[in-house]
């Protein structure tokens, strides 16, 4: 069986479905493919900033994130051993993130996709992406389904296939020749009935080796992820038990270890990888990458949903003024566009999420740690050292170079602080030591800024 769409979007998740029903609205013919339709369950996926909701909300997908017991999110609190700090969102009527489980809210979206007459659903496995063998524009896609308890494989023909499946793409490496390292794994599960220290925060612990993530996703369920760098402990054999209980419980904040240490007792510890993949432009005829099978950073500051919806957005809004796909050379160089105008809230989720990562897991690197020790003193400056920090963390304020101006003035204020706890003698030492921190700032974020600019 062959069939002809205007597009196919290859994932139902959170850019899939986005992008489905937004095609959909231009009066596009979709088909949506997705192996499980089945509520998914993960421990990633679960908070959505400010900015990702000014995403759904301009996609006209505001309403997939009411009725899923969400949690209103106002901001973040972050603790460092006794210290604590909270950072609220600017403008709070306007600029309010939201937590839940993810499967909800992707059930939502979905729901929202198959409500619109222009979007065929099809329960399925894309095997491989169809390519002209003469130009090598990709063509559509073939799939594998179930059909009375048999296997049957159809062709799906379109001018354009958008492929969001994920950040175990299928297809990536069709595309991407980029190597994707992840330093290190959440663990997660979650707690029943947190007394959390900020309700309707996310809480941050800058914990030793690496920094635990703590929000609420539902009335009574609160998502823990606990940052492991390198090899996993085993929980076959007890150590991850051992690791929950005697590494991790006695850093958490005291209103959180009951229910912290009942929850590592009776819940499955699942884990998924932090992976890094700096974003690549499309090249080829007939087909875009989108959301996490193109582009992935540190789950640290939440932000992934966030970039992927407003590249749907982008993608969307690009292509609205082409009656058709068919010049699929029209399409490629919308989407070489495309890769330019996303870069202002990328990059600044991108890098700062994986700047905020090498600061918060320092370990035993003196100077990770002077830097560690200064951006939470940063933060406890106010005004605009909070302002300006938690609105790129909120995907609000898409600047890059204001993120790297702030990045400096933290190597800059532990150069100060370097100086101003010794004695004058020390001085010059001091000096010294403060110049390295700076290089060392240097060696954290360059790099990334570089892989944000590469193509």
């Amino acid at each position: 069986m062959t069939r002809d769409y205007d597009v196919i979007v290859v994932g139902a998740g959170v850019v899939g479905s986005a992008v489905a029903h937004a095609l959909g609205q231009q009066g596009r013919n979709v088909l949506l493919i997705e192996r499980d339709w089945q509520e998914p369950d993960r421990i990633v996926g679960e908070l959505l900033q400010p900015g990702g909701v000014h995403a759904l909300e301009r996609l006209g997908m505001e309403d997939c994130i009411k009725d899923i017991d969400g949690i209103r999110v106002d901001g973040y609190a972050v603790f460092q051993r006794e210290r604590e700090v909270v950072l609220p969102y600017p403008n709070p009527e306007l600029n309010k993130g939201i937590s839940f489980h993810h499967g909800k809210f992707i059930m939502q979206l979905r729901r929202k996709a198959r409500e619109n007459n222009m979007v065929t659903c099809l329960e399925g496995t894309v095997n491989e992406l169809l390519t002209c063998q003469a130009t090598g524009v990709r063509l559509g896609v073939q799939v594998t389904r179930k059909q009375d308890n048999q296997s049957i494989k159809e062709s799906y023909f379109a001018p354009l296939t958008v492929v969001a499946d994920g950040c175990f793409s299928k297809f990536r490496r069709e595309f991407i020749d980029k190597p994707i390292p992840a330093k290190s794994h959440f663990v997660g599960f979650v707690l029943k009935d947190c007394k959390l220290p900020h309700p309707n925060h996310g809480h941050v612990i800058l914990a030793d080796p690496s920094p635990i993530l703590l929000y609420q996703i539902g009335t009574h369920d609160t998502r823990i992820l606990v940052d492991i760098p390198g090899k996993l402990p085993s929980s076959g054999n007890g150590e991850m038990l051992k690791y929950m209980k005697e590494k991790v419980g006695p850093q958490l904040p005291k209103s959180v270890q009951e229910s912290f240490y009942q929850a590592v007792e009776t819940e499955r510890f699942r884990s998924m990888p932090n992976s890094w993949l700096p974003p690549s432009q499309n090249r080829s005829e007939g087909v875009i990458l989108l959301g996490d099978a193109q582009n992935m950073r540190h789950p640290l500051t939440g932000g992934g949903m966030t970039v992927g919806l407003w590249d749907a957005v982008k993608l969307v809004e690009g292509l609205e003024d082409l009656k058709t796909f068919e010049e699929t050379k029209i399409v490629t160089t919308r989407a070489a566009q495309l890769h330019w105008q996303r870069k202002g809230l990328s990059s600044v989720v991108n890098i700062l999420a994986n700047a905020l990562y090498e600061l918060f897991s320092a370990g035993d690197d003196p100077r990770l740690k002077e830097l560690q020790e200064a951006c939470f003193g940063y933060f406890e400056l106010g005004g605009i050292c909070v302002s300006t920090p938690v609105s790129l963390l909120a995907g609000i304020m898409p600047e890059p170079m204001t993120l790297v101006k702030h990045f400096f003035a933290v190597a800059f204020y532990a150069m100060v602080r370097m100086c101003a706890k010794n004695p004058i003698y020390m001085l010059p030492y001091s000096f010294v030591s403060g110049i390295l921190v700076l290089y060392q700032a240097a060696i954290v974020i360059l790099p990334l800024l570089a892989a944000e600019t590469g193509i």
